[in-house]
C-alpha cells in the first residue's frame, strides 16, 4: 500500500520525511523517494526495496540528489520542504523509474500520487499539446 509524508517548517527536511516513512513501514512496499527543496532547487532520490535501501541510497550519495548529481548535503542551507513516497506497485513494473517522486523534463515540479490517475489519457494529451515530453516506456523482458 502506498503512503505519503510532506514537511514544510523550519527544522531540516530529510530526516523527517524518512522517519514518517519509516513509520508507514508496516504498510508493504516496494520503492520510496523523496525530494526536498534547497537552495532553490528540487532535489530527489529513489531506490527499489525497503526503506533501508533509500536511507543508504541518500547517506552514499551525500543526501537526497538530483538528477544533475547536486548533493542536498552540500547545500549551505539545509532543505526545510519536502514530499516522501512509498509505492506498492499495482500498475507499472518495480523500478526506480516507476519510484516516486515523479518530475518534470525541467526539474522543476516533483509530485507523488496515490491511487490510479483514471483520466491519464486525457490528462497526457493535454501535457503533450502543451509542449511536455514524456519519459519512454522501457521495453518488457
Amino acid at each position: 500500500m502506498c503512503g505519503i509524508v510532506g514537511y514544510v517548517g523550519a527544522r531540516p527536511a530529510q530526516g523527517l520525511l524518512l522517519e514518517g516513512l519509516r513509520k508507514l513501514e508496516y504498510r508493504g512496499y516496494d520503492s520510496a523517494g523523496i525530494s526536498v527543496i534547497a537552495d532553490g532547487q528540487i532535489e530527489a532520490v529513489r531506490a527499489v526495496g525497503n526503506l533501508a535501501a533509500l536511507q543508504s541510497k541518500a547517506r552514499e550519495r551525500g543526501g537526497a540528489r538530483s538528477r544533475r548529481g547536486a548533493a542536498v548535503a552540500l547545500a549551505e542551507k539545509p532543505a526545510r520542504t519536502g514530499i516522501g513516497h512509498t509505492r506498492w506497485a499495482t500498475h507499472g513494473r518495480v523500478s526506480e523509474e516507476n519510484a516516486h517522486p515523479h518530475f518534470d523534463n525541467a526539474d522543476r515540479v516533483h509530485v507523488v500520487v496515490n491511487g490510479i490517475v483514471e483520466n491519464y489519457m486525457a490528462l497526457k494529451q493535454r501535457l503533450l499539446e502543451a509542449g511536455c515530453v514524456f519519459t519512454p516506456r522501457p521495453t518488457p523482458r
